[in-house]
Parts: structure tokens; sequence; C-alpha cells
């Protein structure tokens, strides 16, 4: 096991010549968020992609991956550490696969920031920053801009709309913020559950065209496009170049078989679990193997048996719907259990098919919860202070631990992590340098303000 000493310190700047494109809609097809692309060169340099599964609600930190079995019982709960493959490293023996697969992983165990509000704290989250702005774009608006995808698929996907009464707004995530609509995300998956993965019928619809709309027809209308809409200008090549691409998306095979999850035999879905989480990790898989740079999974673990569909806010538990500590799709013992059998399963996948080194792994929630069991011994409640994260891939020097809480898991007693750092690190491991510009100024905004933590790769 490695403890982290040093503190974090900068990396070296560097200048990369972007080309900054806009979204198009001229074939009439709703598909300008399918369009960022760098219309002059490839990257030269491995390009590394990102899974971010955001744990929406807020997971327990104390029953999870930061344990505190000498705390008074109401602070520790019912669940007993278990030993990791990495000497000293335990964890809540609701995840023992994820115990066994500790050598790719780092846990961090000191995040912290003072938002206990699900809105504002999924902002924080997504954006990367302490005290973001109503424009600032998530970390996948930023990669699809500096890493566009080179092959004929998105460059950023969301799987499962962020829903019920703590999920932020649509701008945090479903728009590029200030850097525009080109940059935000294709998003499967509807905020009332009616494009639940793990069902039979499940299908994405995203590169259906309307129903009038027939392959001739809309070859016709890119001619047409072709001969009358021919802009002036330095970005008029880029304008004609979105055009093609979109055709190609539309008419192409890559995007649409990057999407098909019956392409996976029954064994693989199997082993990643027939609910929405494993099944949108098997995609999230698939996508970032066809050269999607970043995928976005709302951590929605589904229904027990017998539940009707209320909200894919798993890991609020508060005990309002069913106790923290039972078996109810609201519950640590339904939730961690099916966490537990697909992240696993998508480490080994991305090691497997030698995607691990270049796929980075970020699994957090928007916060923790409150160290002390409440609600009558029901469930815990926001708790921003001091909570954990986990980082896999991409560099990320696995079997260690950075950070450390106070002995209820309360407080941060060892290198804090801010938004702003935890960002920076992010895409540090992505290849992005934290302070490259995004404004057309060339001068303000940066991609982070924070330094990344250099002490987890290795």
């Amino acid at each position: 096991m490695t403890f982290f000493r040093r503190p974090c310190s900068p990396c070296r700047p560097t200048r990369r010549q972007l080309l900054q494109v806009g979204g198009i809609s001229a074939l009439g097809l709703g598909l300008s968020e399918l369009l960022q692309a760098d219309t002059r060169s490839a990257r030269r340099n491995s390009v590394k992609s990102c899974i971010f599964l955001c744990l929406y609600g807020g997971a327990s930190q104390i029953d999870t991956w930061d344990m505190k079995p000498n705390s008074p019982l109401e602070y520790r709960g019912p669940y007993k550490p278990i030993a990791t493959a990495t000497p000293g490293i335990q964890i809540t023996e609701l995840m023992p696969r994820l115990a066994q697969m500790s050598k790719h992983y780092c846990l961090v165990r000191s995040m912290t920031h003072h938002e206990a509000e699900h809105t504002r704290a999924n902002t924080i989250m997504l954006s990367g920053q302490t005290k973001p702005a109503a424009d600032a774009p998530s970390f996948g608006s930023i990669m699809s801009k500096l890493r566009p995808a080179t092959q004929n698929v998105p460059s950023y996907v969301w799987l499962q709309k962020f829903g019920g009464g703590a999920m932020p707004p649509d701008s945090t995530y479903l728009s590029g913020g200030f850097l525009g609509a080109a940059y935000s995300p294709v998003a499967i998956g509807t905020k009332d559950n009616t494009e639940d993965p793990s069902s039979p019928a499940f299908r994405v619809k995203v590169f259906d065209t309307a129903a009038d709309v027939t392959p001739d027809r809309l070859l016709l209308r890119q001619q047409l496009l072709s001969q009358i809409d021919q802009p002036n200008g330095p970005g008029g090549g880029a304008h004609r170049i979105m055009q093609e691409r979109a055709f190609d998306l539309l008419t192409g095979s890559e995007a649409k078989q990057a999407f098909d999850l019956n392409r996976e035999s029954a064994m693989t879905r199997d082993r990643y679990g027939r609910h929405p989480l494993g099944q949108h990790l098997l995609l999230a898989r698939r996508l970032i193997e066809s050269g999607v740079r970043l995928v976005g999974v709302v951590g929605w673990t589904g229904l027990a048996p017998g539940e009707k569909f209320l909200s894919v806010e798993t890991w609020d538990m508060h005990g309002n719907g069913t106790p923290i500590f039972g078996t109810g799709w609201n519950s640590m013992g339904w939730a961690a259990p099916r966490l537990d059998e697909a992240l696993p399963a998508l480490l080994d996948d991305l090691n497997s098919r030698g995607l691990l080194d270049s796929t980075l792994v970020v699994a957090v929630g928007e916060f923790g919860r409150t160290p002390k069991i409440d609600g009558g011994g029901k469930g815990r409640n926001h708790w921003p202070h001091c909570y954990s994260a986990l980082l896999a891939g991409a560099g990320i020097r696995g079997g260690s631990v950075y950070g450390a809480s106070d002995k209820v898991a309360g407080y941060v007693k060892d290198r804090p992590v801010s938004p702003e750092d935890f960002g920076a690190t992010i895409f540090h491991a992505l290849g992005v340098a934290p302070e490259t510009r995004l404004a057309s100024d060339g001068f303000t905004r940066p991609a982070s303000i924070g330094q990344p933590i250099l002490d987890l790769f290795g």
C-alpha cells in the first residue's frame, strides 16, 4: 500500500493551437451536439479518455471506502471492513470484488468543499470549481473542445440523465457552457426511467432520423447544402467539414455500432450486471473503445424486485424511502453490491483490452454523508466536508490511498483535496495542462485553476 506525503505541485505549462468550431443544424435533425472536431490535425500523442461515474445523491464515505470500525455504533453503522488485495487498505464488506482489485485504483479519502445542497454541489462536482459561474462548462465539454474525437463518433456522451429533486440544472452538463452548444453531450436516458439499458427492449434512438426522412431524402439534403451553403471566411472550411461529418454520423455505422449493446455477448452483459449501472458501464466501455473522449454515467443501480420507479437518486440515502442499511433501491444493501458487480467488471475489461492505461475511471458523488446516523437510525444526511473518491487508470497509482479523514470520517485530517485540485488532476491524467486557456482571447478562463495532485501518479 502507498500512502502519499508530498504536496501537489504544478505541471509544466504548454500551448496548443486549437480550432474552435461550432455546431450546425443544417440537416434539420438536432445533431449539433455530435459535431466536435479538430479539422486541422489529429493528436500525435497517446490520446486519453475518461469514464466519469457520478454516485448521484452522495455516497456514504463511512459505509464504502473510508470505514471507521473503532468509532461508536451510531457512527460506524452495521457493516464490517474487509481487507483488500493491498495490505493495509480496507473497504466495506459489501464490495468483495472491488477489494480484490485494489491494485488498479487509488482511494482519495480527503475530498472536501462546503456546499450541502444537491444542485449546487453537483455543479461543483461536474465543473471542478468551488464557486462555478452559471456558464461554467463541464469536464466533458472542455475535453470535447480540447481533445475532440477523431473517429466518426461523438466526443462527449452522457448516459442516464439526472432526475428527481436533487438533479443539477441541464445547463451544468447538457450544454457546453460558455464554450457553446457544439460542446454539449449526446445524452442517452430520460429522467423518468423510460430508457433503462437493462431492459430487453432498450435501443439508442439518437441517430434515428424523422419518419419522413428517407436515406434518399437525406442524401438530397446533403447535396443541396453542398451547393447552396458555402460560407466564406476562415471558418468556411470547418463549417463544410462539420456538415459532412453530420451526414456521416447519420449514414455511417461507427456510432450506431458503438451504442449497440446487443453486439455484446450474454456472458459479458451478465458479468457487468443486468441492471442500469452495469449496462451503462458496459456501454461506456464500448464508447471509449470506439473513440469517445469522455462518457459521463449517473450511478443509478435500478430497482429492487417489486419496486416502482421513483428516482435515479440511488445514493441519496436519508432513509426516507428505504432505510440506508436495508435492501431497497435507496439502500446500501442494494446499491453497493451492484456497484461491486459493475465497476470491477469495467476495470477488468479495460485492463484486458489494453485500455486502462489510456482511460481514466472516476467514481465520486457530489458530497458524502453525515458521519453520525440520522433519522432514527434510518439514514445519513448530506455532508460535503469530507468524502471519498475512487480513481483508476491513465497513470493513476493503484493500490494506494491519498489523504485521511478524522476518527469518524467527518472532517479532513490530512491532505485536503478541493474541487479545483481534483479537476486539475483529472485534466492532468487526460493529458491536458490545467492552465490551458479556453476563452477565444487566449488569456482568460483556464481549464482549471487548481493544481494536479502529482503523487497520485506513478
